[in-house]
């Protein structure tokens, strides 16, 4: 019925696609999360309206959580996404309050992701330069991975050399490469946009990859698509030909287990490489944070991570009583 639990939860979503451009993975994300509690409101309140909810309610439904074996995180992402739907609800005037804020987030513990060393980076990207040009190997049938070197080559120099996010990297058009500016536009979270720098290497990449993908476009009777279109094609070329974020984590993952890199790199293992090496290299952390695309400097700090080896080195180097 209308103004049911089910109904405000819809509605919350439509918002987050239509108005926020909330990409296809947080969607997701918050459908399962926002339609799991309105089931529980349902059950628990059944027509009471959502101003009958109260922060009891949510802290009730937090233990149904924990009993089906989630953790804390998946908890704490749940809780998260409760908070944003009833924030929306107090500003449209559905409720006076945020009932989710009088709940505590659930105490996480704190891991620094690990990541591949300077040198580690350099040995797979230094090998990906030499393969790119020879005869492309498919890993298995049907897959993406590995199946085409110099379009590879120029997943890695992106997510690495730019440090953009996978679904900024699969949206990228020929228009968004900007040669005379040597950088490329982005539209990350909200479809902000922004500008990230293009290094010679990235842009080295992409020119050795162009021609390739014009002669698979003329092939596939394509050739309208040559000057437009998604810079990163399929093998298939179907549909509009843009690579999806799930073939590129497939992509990476082959390569860098190929290449002796750890079993868990993904896509934004290679984005928080990007970060993590700029900062020990002595890069601005304000710098740092605008070329990522955080609104906030407190995501980049956390974002990032300070090397023992490097916090010594700065010690050393600045520090009137260090030697």
């Amino acid at each position: 019925m209308k103004g049911s639990f089910a109904d405000l939860a819809e509605r919350f979503l439509a918002m987050l696609r239509d108005e926020r451009g909330a990409s296809e993975h947080t969607l997701r994300a918050y459908r399962r999360e926002v339609r799991g509690f309105a089931e529980f409101l349902q059950e628990t309140l059944g027509d009471a309206g959502i101003k009958a909810v109260e922060h009891t309610h949510i802290r009730a439904y937090l233990g149904v959580l924990y009993e089906k074996g989630l953790t804390k995180t998946s908890a704490a992402r749940a809780l998260a996404a409760v908070r944003s739907w009833f924030k929306w609800a107090a500003k449209a005037g559905l409720v006076e309050n945020n009932p989710a804020l009088l709940v505590t987030t659930p105490k996480l513990p704190k891991h620094l992701p690990r990541v591949p060393g300077m040198e580690e980076l350099n040995r797979v990207m230094n090998s990906l330069e030499r393969v790119s040009g020879s005869a492309s190997q498919r890993v298995s049938e049907g897959e993406e991975a590995a199946a085409w070197p110099e379009r590879d080559r120029v997943i890695f120099e992106l997510l690495y050399g730019c440090g953009i996010r996978n679904s900024e990297l699969v949206g990228l058009d020929m228009a968004s490469v900007l040669w005379r500016d040597d950088a490329v536009k982005v539209f990350g979270k909200g479809k902000k946009e922004r500008l990230v720098p293009l290094g010679d290497e990235a842009a080295a990449a992409i020119r050795a990859y162009l021609p390739l993908r014009q002669s698979r476009l003329e092939a596939a009777g394509k050739a309208k698509m040559v000057q437009v279109g998604p810079l990163l094609m399929n093998m298939r070329m179907r549909g509009t030909c843009r690579l999806t974020t799930r073939s590129v984590g497939r992509i990476v993952k082959a390569i860098a287990l190929s290449r002796g890199l750890a079993a868990d790199v993904h896509p934004h293992t290679l984005r928080h490489a990007f970060g993590t090496h700029m900062l020990e290299e002595g890069a601005d952390l304000r710098a740092i944070q605008e070329m990522l695309g955080h609104e906030r400097l407190s995501t980049t700090q956390r974002y990032t991570q300070l090397t023992v080896g490097q916090v010594q080195r700065v010690y050393e180097e600045t520090h009137p009583r260090a030697r």
